[in-house]
C-alpha cells in the first residue's frame, strides 16, 4: 500500500493501491456510458454482497445518510420505533427518529455487554413497534450484536429489522437470503458506508431493502424526505443513465473495485479472516495487560475497544504511536482516557496488526510500563496460523 502511516481506527480504513488507481481515474460525466456501466455493475456488486433480490442504493452520502434512508422510508411520523444500542452509534438511532417525529423507545445496554434477547421481548410485548435498529458491531465499544439471537424475537413481534452494519458489512454475517433463527426470520434493511469494512474512502451510503421493507414504504402515502426518499432512487438504481442527484463519480469507481475485492476473497473467507484478526489483536495485547472491554464471546471481529493498564497516559500512548506511524482512536463518553479503540478490518492485514502490536509494546516499555513484547506477538501468530491452517 501506498499509505503513510497505518490508519487503525473504526473507520476510515487502509485503502489499496488499486482502489487509490481507481478513484484517480479521469471524472466523466455521470450520463456518460462508460460511468453508466461502471455505475451499474457497481450496484449489482452491491447486491451480491447483500445476498438480496430486494432493491439496493449506492448514493453520495455518509452512513448516516443510510441510516435516515432506512428509517424514513418504513416507519411514518407517529409510528413506533424500538432502538437497540450497545453503545454511542447504536443511540444515534434516537435523534434521527425523533427528528421525524418517530415515537422512539430504546434498550440500551451496559457499555461492553449485549442487550439480551428476553429484555427485547419483553419491551416489544409492551406495543405496536413498526421496526427495529440493531447496530451490528458498536464502534465505541466493540460489542457485536447476536443476529442469531434476536432478529427471532423480533420477528415474532411482526417488526422490521433494520440493521446498522457500517461497521460490520462485508466482514460480519449479514445475509438478506438467509433465516435466523427459523422460517421468515430475515434482516429487512441493512444499511452501511463505503470506509469501514468494504475499505473504499468515504463518501458513500449503501442501503439494501427486502420486499418486506419496500413494502412498509409502499404504504406510506408520503415520506418526511427527498434526497432520502428511495422512490427518488429506485429509477436510477434500475437504470443508472436516468438522472436525480449527482453520483459521486470518482468514489463509484474505487467501489467497484473495492467490492471486486470483497467478492473475490468471498464473504465467508472474510468473515473467517476477521474473526481470526479480532481474537489475535485482543488475546495478545492483553498480554501486556490492555483488557477488551468486551468479553471474547460479545466481541466484534472488526474492533476493539481496549482498556489501559493502571497508570498508562491517553494522549501521550496514543501520539507515541502517531510518531510511529499508527493511528489510533481514543475512546467516547465516559472511556475517554481510559481506554482506545483500534480496528482491524477491511484492507488490514496480518502484518499491519502485528506490526501495530509490537509497537504497543515498544510504546509501553518506553512509558516505563515493561512488557513481554516476544510473547505479545507470539500469541497474535499463533491465532493468525490457525486461520492459515
Amino acid at each position: 500500500m501506498r499509505n503513510e502511516e497505518m490508519l487503525l481506527i473504526p473507520g476510515p480504513t487502509p485503502v489499496v493501491d488499486s482502489i487509490y488507481e481507481a478513484l484517480a481515474g479521469e471524472t466523466r460525466s455521470h450520463t456518460d456510458p462508460r460511468f453508466v456501466k461502471i455505475y451499474k455493475h457497481t450496484i449489482d456488486q452491491t447486491r451480491k454482497i447483500f445476498n438480496t433480490d430486494g432493491e439496493v442504493f449506492v448514493v453520495a452520502g455518509s452512513g448516516t445518510v443510510a441510516m435516515e434512508m432506512a428509517i424514513v422510508n418504513t416507519i411514518a411520523e407517529g409510528e413506533k420505533l424500538l432502538v437497540i444500542s450497545q453503545g454511542y452509534f447504536g443511540d444515534r438511532f434516537i435523534k434521527l427518529g425523533q427528528a421525524f417525529g418517530i415515537e422512539v423507545d430504546v434498550l440500551q445496554s451496559e457499555w461492553g455487554q449485549q442487550v439480551l434477547p428476553e429484555d427485547i421481548d419483553r419491551k416489544l410485548s409492551e406495543g405496536n413497534y413498526k421496526a427495529v435498529t440493531v447496530t451490528h458491531a458498536d464502534t465505541s465499544t466493540g460489542v457485536a450484536a447476536n443476529l442469531e439471537a434476536i432478529v427471532p424475537v423480533i420477528k415474532k413481534h411482526g417488526a422490521l429489522v433494520i440493521v446498522d452494519g457500517v461497521c460490520a458489512s462485508t466482514a460480519m454475517d449479514e445475509d438478506m437470503s438467509k433465516e435466523y433463527g427459523g422460517p421468515g426470520n430475515t434482516l429487512d434493511i441493512v444499511l452501511t458506508g463505503s470506509q469501514k469494512a468494504i475499505g473504499v474512502p468515504p463518501g458513500l451510503a449503501l442501503v439494501a431493502f427486502n420486499q418486506a421493507a419496500l413494502d412498509a414504504r409502499a404504504a406510506m402515502e408520503r415520506v418526511q424526505a427527498y434526497y432520502c426518499d428511495i422512490y427518488n432512487w429506485i429509477p436510477i438504481m434500475h437504470d443508472p443513465s436516468k438522472y436525480f442527484a449527482t453520483p459521486a463519480v470518482n468514489l463509484i469507481y474505487a467501489l467497484e473495485e473495492g467490492l471486486r475485492i470483497v467478492l473475490e476473497e468471498g464473504i465467508d473467507a472474510r468473515i473467517k479472516r476477521h474473526q481470526a484478526y479480532g481474537r489475535a489483536v485482543r488475546q495478545s495485547l492483553a498480554v501486556y495487560g490492555m483488557k477488551a472491554l468486551a468479553s471474547e464471546d460479545v466481541a466484534a471481529p472488526t474492533l476493539s475497544c481496549i482498556q489501559y493498564p493502571e497508570g498508562v497516559n491517553d494522549a501521550q500512548f496514543r501520539a507515541a504511536m502517531a510518531d510511529k506511524g499508527t493511528i489510533l482512536s481514543g475512546s467516547l463518553a465516559h472511556l475517554a482516557g481510559k481506554a482506545f479503540r483500534i480496528g482491524h478490518m477491511g484492507n488490514t492485514t496480518a502484518d499491519m496488526l502485528e506490526k501495530a502490536v509490537m509497537q504497543v509494546g515498544e510504546t509501553l516499555n518506553e512509558m516505563g510500563h515493561q512488557v513481554d513484547i516476544a510473547k505479545a506477538v507470539e500469541v497474535f501468530s499463533n491465532e493468525i496460523k490457525q486461520l492459515a491452517a
